[in-house]
């Protein structure tokens, strides 16, 4: 898929949450009909389902809440205090599964064939996140180390 502007990284934190600003990016810019039809038929599922049930809202509801306006920092304030905030390793456990996503686990046939479909098996990808990343026209390591 090609990169898409105003979609940012998936290694990229708000607050101390990788992934969630993509989520908050999807929802806006298929508000603004600016998300490619390839994205939109996974809006709500996937990582942004997970996403959802760590922070214990609802995606409809969140999706109202993100059209609403506002910076991430306070739609994830929104979040907290419906579903409460997550402790430090509540956090750290979300990053680490996400960061490691498709690395020897059940969706590492997903990510495979993702690779394979897309003529990306030169980049030596291990997850979905560098998946992700070299897709969209990203070097991961790059995107890695700049959100650090």
């Amino acid at each position: 898929m090609p990169n898409v502007p105003g979609l940012r990284s998936c290694y990229a934190k708000v607050g101390r949450l990788v992934f969630i600003g993509r989520t908050f990016d999807k929802i806006r810019l298929h508000a603004a009909g600016r998300l490619p039809a390839d994205y939109q038929a996974n809006l709500g599922q996937g990582f942004d389902a997970r996403a959802c049930a760590l922070l214990r809202v609802d995606y409809a509801a969140l999706q109202a809440r993100v059209l609403q306006g506002g910076t991430d920092e306070e739609v994830l304030a929104w979040c907290e205090e419906r579903g409460g905030r997550r402790t430090a390793e509540e956090c750290e456990i979300w990053n680490t599964f996400l960061l490691k996503r498709g690395w020897r686990d059940p969706a590492r046939e997903i990510l495979l064939r993702r690779i394979k479909e897309s003529g990306l098996e030169d980049k030596g990808i291990e997850t979905m996140f560098e998946y992700i990343e070299w897709d969209e026209g990203r070097d991961p390591a790059v995107s890695s180390a700049a959100a650090r």
